[in-house]
C-alpha cells in the first residue's frame, strides 16, 4: 500500500530525523572516563618548570601501573591543554582514546613533544576550567565519568573566579580535581580545596615543588582512573600481560 501524497513530506522528515539521530548516536563513543588535563603555563612558570610538568605527565602515562588501570576500564578519553590568561587552540593535544599499552604510550609521546605556548599571561584558573568544560561538551565521547585535572602554582588573579564555573560543572556532571604546586604561594593547597576543586569525590594531590610534580601527578592519575567497584558492579577486567612489561625496555 503506497502512502498518500500528503504523507510523503512527513515520512521524509521522519527519515531525516532518524538518520540525524543515528548519526549523532554513532558519533558518541562510550567510554569509562573523559579526562581533561590543564597545565599551567602562566608567567610564574619558567621553561624548566614547564618541561618538568610535561615530562612528569608523559612519565605517568608510561607507567605499567597506569597502563594496567587503563586496561581495566572501558576506554579512557584524554586531552591536554596549556592555560594562562588566554588559551591557544594550537597548543591543545587532541582527544585520544586510551585502551591499552600502545595507546597510552602514544599519548605520552604526544605530551613529551608538545611545545610551550609562547604567551606568558596571568593566572586565569576560571578561564581554564571553562575551557575544560567546553572540551568535554564538544568531543565525540560519551563518558560515564567526566573529569578536569588542573595543576598550577598560584591563585587565580584574572578572569572569572573558579567558583563561578562550578554551576556549569554541576550541570554537565563534571568533577574538578587539582594539583597545587607549592612554590611561593601561601596556603595554595587550602585555596585549591576551597576555591578550585568541585564535585563528588573531588580531591587534590600536592606537589611540594616542581621537582615533586611527577610523583604527585602519578598519584593523582592513579586515583582518577582506578575503576570504581560497588557490590552491584562486575569486577574490573584484569590487565593484560603487556601492561606488566617495562615500556622503557621496548619489550
Amino acid at each position: 500500500m503506497r502512502p498518500t501524497p500528503g504523507v510523503w513530506p512527513r515520512l521524509i522528515v521522519m527519515a531525516c530525523l532518524l538518520a540525524a539521530a543515528t548519526q549523532s548516536a554513532a558519533a558518541q563513543i562510550p567510554v569509562s572516563i573523559e579526562l581533561v588535563l590543564a597545565v599551567d603555563t602562566s608567567r610564574s612558570v619558567d621553561d624548566i618548570e614547564y618541561d618538568l610538568q610535561m615530562a612528569g605527565i608523559a612519565q605517568a602515562f608510561r607507567s605499567p601501573e597506569v597502563i594496567g588501570l587503563i586496561e581495566q576500564q572501558d576506554g579512557v578519553a584524554v586531552t591536554l591543554f596549556q592555560w594562562n590568561s588566554a588559551i591557544d587552540g594550537r597548543h591543545v593535544i587532541p582527544w585520544q582514546l586510551l585502551v591499552d599499552r600502545d595507546s597510552s604510550l602514544a599519548f605520552a609521546a604526544a605530551v613529551a613533544r608538545q611545545k610551550r605556548d609562547p604567551l606568558r599571561g596571568f593566572t586565569a584558573i576560571g578561564n581554564a576550567l571553562a575551557f575544560g568544560l567546553r572540551l568535554l561538551a564538544e568531543n565525540a565521547f560519551d563518558g560515564r565519568q567526566l573529569k578536569i585535572d588542573i595543576s598550577g602554582d598560584g591563585r587565580s588573579n584574572t578572569g572569572p573566579l573558579p567558583v563561578t564555573i562550578w554551576p556549569a560543572a554541576a550541570a554537565q556532571g563534571v568533577v574538578i580535581n587539582g594539583l597545587p604546586i607549592l612554590i611561593d604561594t601561601y596556603s595554595l593547597e587550602v585555596y585549591f580545596r576551597e576555591k578550585v576543586i568541585f564535585g563528588p569525590g573531588a580531591f587534590i594531590e600536592i606537589a611540594t615543588d616542581y621537582q615533586d610534580f611527577a610523583e604527585a601527578f602519578l598519584r593523582k592519575l592513579k586515583r582518577e582512573i582506578t575503576p570504581l567497584v560497588s557490590r552491584n558492579d562486575a569486577q574490573p577486567r584484569r590487565p593484560s600481560a603487556a601492561s606488566n612489561r617495562d615500556p622503557a625496555s621496548g619489550a
